[in-house]
């Protein structure tokens, strides 16, 4: 509103600066008016796959269910015990938690671009995954030995101080080097020195847990229960809320910390905030599905492309939809592919995700050679 309102101050000094005037702002409504319909397109289409993907994944498996057992038994809560308990039991879980996880770690990546303004910083490839997982199965080996049993909140809870370990350490990195090629070269190394820790911590659990362990760390959702699902709702909720009360800062965050700052921003206070919902998001995923790759760069990549713009107003939910879509896309790939043999979500993720990972970093080379 306020380049329309210098628009047209400007307009008075003739018939000609008028018209000038006329159709600069027509172009701007023009443009306006075609960047919500982008974004009002790329959401209807979002919603129409979410739900096409979540038949299809209800549908698909060992038994057959069709559309219109899939409709009863959802709404009218009727069928037979075998379809409600497959149903309810089963497949709903997991294709919630990977809808909500899905969206947790596009933001994460999302918040992660935003802080270090850099296109590939994602919770996998900085390594902050990696310091998650690294957490979790020292915390896994050690209740698996004394308690034989473990709560989601103290999974999650260890999942957040490992990120909180990597990612403090990437900040330490970036604080010296600020070139792409390098900083993600130290997020490969943090990577690889947790997953070398965690391999190492896991030789010293159980022969009956050690393959439990070594297929969480390649990713996957299954084997969710409704109780994962509430808590991920929970944790994953909140940190929306905030994170869409924090659009404006966030925002105001992309056009540099000193203008940031001139309107008033708590920078200190962002930075950490930033870094601490990033982590949390990440962490819940971590906790319940292991680390999963690439989502949290192609999703935020793809979605401002999609869209046009990145305003965090429309990108937030647009990355929490668009990750949503792309993870149980993911699952259901995995499912599928080579059934009964079921696929490590991190194999299709990185199928999927790592050519445009690449494209990214061509473009920018472009760019910058330009």
């Amino acid at each position: 509103m306020a380049d329309v309102k210098a628009i047209t101050e400007v307009a008075g000094a003739g018939s000609e600066t008028l018209k000038e005037t006329e159709k600069i702002l027509t172009d701007y409504h023009t443009t306006n008016l075609k960047r919500r319909m982008r974004c009002i397109t790329f959401f209807v289409i979002m919603a129409i796959a979410f739900v096409i993907i979540t038949i299809v994944n209800i549908n698909s498996g060992n038994v057959d269910i069709g559309v219109a057992e899939i409709a009863r038994a959802i709404f009218l809560h009727e069928g037979t015990e075998k379809t409600m308990d497959i149903i309810w039991t089963i497949r709903l879980p997991r294709i919630i938690t990977s809808a909500v996880l899905g969206g947790a770690l596009a933001l994460s990546g999302f918040l992660l671009q935003t802080f270090f303004r850099n296109p590939i910083a994602g919770p996998f490839v900085l390594g902050i995954s990696s310091g998650a997982k690294m957490v979790v199965a020292i915390v896994l080996i050690f209740f698996m030995q004394s308690m034989k049993h473990v709560s989601s909140f103290t999974l999650i809870a260890a999942a957040f101080i490992g990120s909180m370990i990597a990612t403090l350490f990437i900040l330490a990195v970036s604080r010296r080097v600020h070139n792409m090629a390098s900083l993600l070269v130290a997020g490969i190394m943090v990577g690889n020195i947790c997953s070398a820790l965690t391999e190492f911590v896991i030789t010293f659990a159980e022969d009956s847990d050690i393959a439990n362990l070594h297929g969480w760390q390649q990713g996957s959702f299954s084997g969710m229960t409704w109780s994962n699902v509430w808590v991920c709702i929970v944790i994953v909720g909140v940190c929306l809320v905030i994170t869409m009360i924090e659009s404006k800062p966030i925002s105001a965050f992309q056009l540099g910390e000193s203008y940031a700052q001139s309107i008033g921003v708590n920078i200190r206070f962002f930075r950490v905030l930033l870094i601490s919902l990033s982590s949390l998001f990440s962490a819940c995923v971590t906790a319940y599905a292991g680390p999963i790759s690439f989502v949290g760069i192609a999703v935020p990549f793809l979605v401002k492309g999609a869209m046009g713009t990145s305003k965090p107003l429309v990108i937030i939910p647009g990355c929490m939809m668009g990750g949503a879509v792309f993870c149980m896309f993911s699952d259901l790939i995995a499912r599928l592919a080579f059934a009964p043999v079921e696929l490590n979500i991190s194999t299709v993720t990185a199928i999927f995700g790592a050519p445009v990972v690449i494209y990214m970093m061509i473009a920018k080379r472009r760019l910058a050679n330009a």
